[in-house]
């Protein structure tokens, strides 16, 4: 399925989107990062916990598929989730922001 989405923050280490994935409308936070959950609460702001239904975490490596790990979160998401990628190195967040509809060089951290 295709996903289309729009760049709503720039992060340190990466990027917030929203993003359209058919009938499902959810928040991304995609960022270059180890795979720590103790990493979450400096990636996605307190206020921003309350806005979202639930939060989900994926970690995505060099040999992972973006696209199969963003099918198998989304068939347990619901519209106004929102979904963290820890992209373990440039690769795995250039093809995960790919998966989700954005392309270089607006998808590169700063």
């Amino acid at each position: 399925m295709h996903a289309s989405s729009h760049i709503v923050s720039v992060l340190n280490q990466g990027l917030v989107l929203e993003v359209a994935l058919g009938d499902l409308d959810f928040t991304a936070y995609v960022v270059v990062s180890e795979p720590d959950l103790d990493r979450i609460a400096g990636i996605v702001p307190q206020e921003h916990y309350d806005r979202h239904g639930s939060l989900h975490v994926a970690a995505v490596g060099p040999a992972d598929s973006p696209g199969d790990q963003i099918s198998d979160i989304a068939f347990n998401m619901d519209n106004g989730d929102a979904v963290v990628f820890l992209c373990s190195d440039e690769s795995a967040y250039m093809a995960t922001l790919h998966e989700l509809g954005q392309h270089p060089p607006s998808g590169h951290p700063s």
